[in-house]
């Protein structure tokens, strides 16, 4: 074995063994959280037991969050990674995943296939790219073992789970989108009690429709996949992936006596003309809202509206339904019982003004031409803390609008690097991989390993554009 390839899979193997599970990290981060802002943020008229009692107050309240960034959101997440899950075991899904799996015949192709699909549709659509992808990686990692041949299912999931470093700069990103209505802005800043004279909005021709933000798409889409393929030559950590649940079926009915109103469980009439009326509703809104040109309206609901209408239809049936979804609700163990533990870490960011100490320790040394290089590190920092997007922008945007104004930067672009902050250290942050370790039954220890190759990938793609970028 090469010099260069034992010492990356001796690297890849520490890294595995001091991973702990999803779970488990965040606990340690929620922990690391209160320690960071007990020594940080403690008011000096305030006692050590009498601050940390108020942290574990707003941290409890922050697990029960039932705001639209809280408990709400678990659940559409819950709604997107079960339905999504559904409709890949639909006939005709089935089909086109097993159509493009022809292709997929070694880990180098697989990548290669998984990782630039995942992209492409998380530029779209976050929650499209992050389903679609795990659901395509396990299709992958199930063909390999039915075939009893070996494969790098780690890299191939890190393929899939590459569509989170590239989502926020797509037409879902959360600060672009937000910029582009008109006032918000300003209201944002009202309510975050910053005078000072602020723009209407800024357009999305000054975003996501940017010189700068279409180039580095284009570099991150074709970089990504092709450093991975070079990756799956070069590292042979391959083995039969296994898994518990690879032989489902769907019920059959040709021995059972159906009567009464149990017909209609089993009726495609019905079930198909339920789905229907579902995406009916779905092609009126997405016509009414034609003229929006950041396609706004495609958010978590929208997304499980359609996946629920589409999974009615092509199931054809109630019973089909149900079936899929008893094979389906497994998935959602790991978002169920961690996701409140995040939100309690915001609520510690919150309460304690950690977050913007945290972005404040980084902008003070910045200039106009430095200062969205700087939001980007800051912004990768505090994703690992906060890593909802539309939570971080609503906490750290104010803080970098108003430092944008005092040192005359460019407001779009310093947005960007948020965005592109933001997204950047999803690769070191197993939040957003909860839905495809859900999935795909991979091990945070198999998939962090490559994705913190992408996260140093991103470092260089995101950092780099900034600097240069006029």
């Amino acid at each position: 074995m090469p010099t260069s390839q034992a010492e990356s899979s001796l690297a890849i193997q520490i890294v595995k063994k001091i991973l702990p599970s999803p779970f488990t990290i965040a606990i340690l981060l929620t922990l690391f959280t209160f320690g960071i802002a007990l020594i940080g943020t403690k008011p000096t008229e305030m006692s050590e037991g009498a601050y940390l009692l108020k942290l574990v107050t707003a941290w409890e309240s922050g697990l029960w969050d039932n705001s639209g960034g809280g408990l709400y959101f678990a659940f559409q997440m819950m709604l997107i990674l079960v339905l999504g899950h559904i409709l890949a075991l639909t006939p005709l899904v089935n089909r086109l995943i097993q159509a493009l799996l022809k292709y997929c015949n070694t880990t180098s192709s697989s990548v290669l296939i998984v990782s630039f699909g995942a992209i492409a549709l998380g530029l779209i659509n976050w929650g499209l790219g992050l389903i679609f992808g795990s659901i395509i990686a396990r299709k992958v990692g199930e063909k390999f073992a039915l075939n009893n041949r070996p494969l790098n299912y780690g890299l191939i999931g890190a393929g899939a789970y590459a569509s989170m470093m590239t989502w926020h700069m797509g037409l879902s990103g959360s600060a672009t989108t937000k910029s582009m209505e008109i006032g918000y802005i300003r209201e944002m800043m009202v309510r975050a009690n910053i005078p000072g004279d602020y723009p209407a909005q800024v357009p999305f021709n000054a975003t996501i429709g940017s010189t700068m933000n279409i180039v580095l798409i284009g570099i991150s889409i074709i970089m990504i996949p092709l450093v991975l393929y070079i990756v799956s030559k070069k590292i042979k950590d391959e083995k039969v992936p296994t898994f518990d649940d690879l032989h489902e079926s769907m019920p059959t009915t040709d021995s059972e006596v159906i009567r009464g109103m149990e017909r209609l469980d089993y009726s495609r009439y019905f079930g198909m003309s339920l789905g229907a009326g579902f995406l009916l509703y779905a092609f009126y809104q997405a016509y009414h809202y034609s003229g929006d040109s950041a396609l706004g309206f495609i958010q978590l609901n929208y997304i499980n509206f359609v996946f629920l209408g589409l999974s009615l239809f092509l199931h054809g049936s109630i019973q089909n339904f149900s079936h899929a979804l008893q094979t389906a609700i497994g998935d959602v163990s790991g978002i169920l019982i961690q996701f409140p533990f995040y939100f309690g870490i915001l609520a510690i960011m919150n309460s304690s003004g950690l977050i913007i100490l945290l972005s404040d320790m980084i902008t003070t040394f910045a200039n106009a031409h430095t200062l969205p290089f700087l939001t980007f590190i800051s912004a990768g920092i505090v994703n690992i803390f906060i890593p909802s997007g539309g939570g971080q922008w609503a906490v750290q945007g104010p803080v970098i609008i108003e430092t944008t104004r005092q040192l005359g930067a460019e407001l779009p672009k310093t947005i960007l690097a948020m965005a592109y902050g933001d997204q950047w250290t999803n690769m070191l942050q197993p939040f957003w991989a909860l839905p495809l370790l859900g999935i795909t039954r991979l091990k945070p220890q198999q998939l962090l390993p490559y994705s913190f190759l992408v996260f140093l990938l991103g470092a260089l793609i995101f950092g780099i554009g900034l600097l240069v970028a006029g």
